[in-house]
């Protein structure tokens, strides 16, 4: 059973930063693209960042201006997105995934059940 277990969430004031993890199990991590994405209530998953396989390729969403960095380590099953700068509407629940090497969420067959970030003003 394929598993992914995001953490690293919480409230933090505007400027701060955190960083999020991801730890998959039951599927061969390496041979899988992984992404973040994030969502507030009432609206579809947002695109935030993804990394192919061996790390070597990234999208970002252009929004995020460089604040975000996504990284994995294949060796630990586990992939993070550094966040900083972080800004009041970068809230929301965020969700690690595997799949394709895409920015699509529909590019991805397996989701952890999400971490809230709240960054207050």
């Amino acid at each position: 059973q394929v598993r992914l277990l995001e953490s690293g969430g919480g409230l933090v004031q505007a400027g701060g930063s955190l960083r999020l993890s991801c730890a998959a199990s039951g599927l061969t991590f390496s041979n899988h693209a992984v992404a973040w994405f994030r969502q507030t209530p009432g609206k579809e998953h947002e695109f935030v960042a993804a990394l192919n396989w061996s790390g070597l390729d990234t999208y970002y969403a252009d929004s995020l201006q460089g604040r975000f960095t996504i990284s994995r380590d294949n060796r630990k099953n586990t992939v993070y997105l550094q966040m900083k700068s972080l800004r009041p509407d970068d809230s929301a629940t965020y969700y690690c995934a595997t799949g394709d090497f895409a920015m699509a969420s529909s590019a991805y067959h397996y989701w952890g059940q999400g971490t809230q970030v709240t960054v207050s003003s």
